[in-house]
């Protein structure tokens, strides 16, 4: 009869969970969704700031030793598209609208004005604004997730808890061997719901950082193209 009863207390972390009730069975598969969401994201994420980065390297190095806009606008066209050549292209197609042409009718334009220049700025944090928010999509999730688990862990214990106590009172035997099961189930929600918020936690602050970063190096980046036209005689 000892054996009986003992080889049905499970012995890991795999028989409890396959011999976990139905509400602590739900919350571990949402848990597992939000795993698999959480490190989509974080592989999707690593992947687009590696190409992000590699693609601006050489087109910010050429950008740093160019003298003349045109310069710029040629290597421009031939490196690959990114958030810099774009917040470029744009500073260009405003400045191309937006010069007025000689009053004797020729080619040559006339600078721009001070409110002019303003408007560039603004036209340039617009544009550095949208590139940030296309860089930083989903990453709000990561947040999310690293917030939500727990809860959900904490619920799912709840849950395990009052499960193993109502049995208790059912069968009515207060021993520790009919109490460690359904406290061991209780408290792998929480166990699992960690599992899932540390590694999303960890991607939010590392994304988060590095999109600080790069919304820094893209002001920067709009600040030095309206040097390079004032030097040039554009504004």
């Amino acid at each position: 009869m000892f054996f009986q009863v003992s080889s049905a207390i499970p012995s890991n972390a795999v028989e409890l969970l396959t011999q976990a009730k139905l509400p602590t069975q739900i919350v571990l598969g949402l848990l597992a969704l939000l795993s698999l969401v959480s490190w989509g994201i974080i592989l999707g994420k690593w992947i687009e700031f590696r190409r992000m980065k590699k693609s601006s390297a050489l087109f910010l190095k050429e950008f740093s030793r160019a003298t003349r806009l045109d310069q710029v606008a040629s290597l421009a066209k031939r490196e690959k598209p990114s958030p810099f050549t774009r917040v470029f292209a744009r500073a260009v197609q405003f400045i191309q609208e937006t010069r007025p042409a000689a009053t004797d009718g020729s080619d040559v334009r006339a600078p721009l004005s001070a409110s002019q220049v303003e408007a560039l700025r603004f036209v340039l944090d617009s544009e550095t604004n949208a590139e940030r928010d296309q860089l930083g999509r989903f990453i709000p999730g990561l947040g999310m997730i690293g917030s939500v688990s727990p809860l959900m862990g904490l619920l799912g214990t709840v849950l395990g808890v009052i499960s193993a106590f109502l049995g208790i009172a059912t069968s009515g035997a207060g021993n520790l061997g009919a109490v460690a099961p359904g406290v061991a189930e209780a408290l792998i929600s929480t166990a699992v719901a960690l599992a899932v918020a540390i590694p999303a936690v960890f991607g939010y602050n590392i994304f988060a950082s590095k999109l600080n970063r790069f919304d820094g190096e893209l002001e920067g980046f709009g600040s030095e193209v309206i040097a390079l036209m004032a030097r040039e005689g554009r504004i």
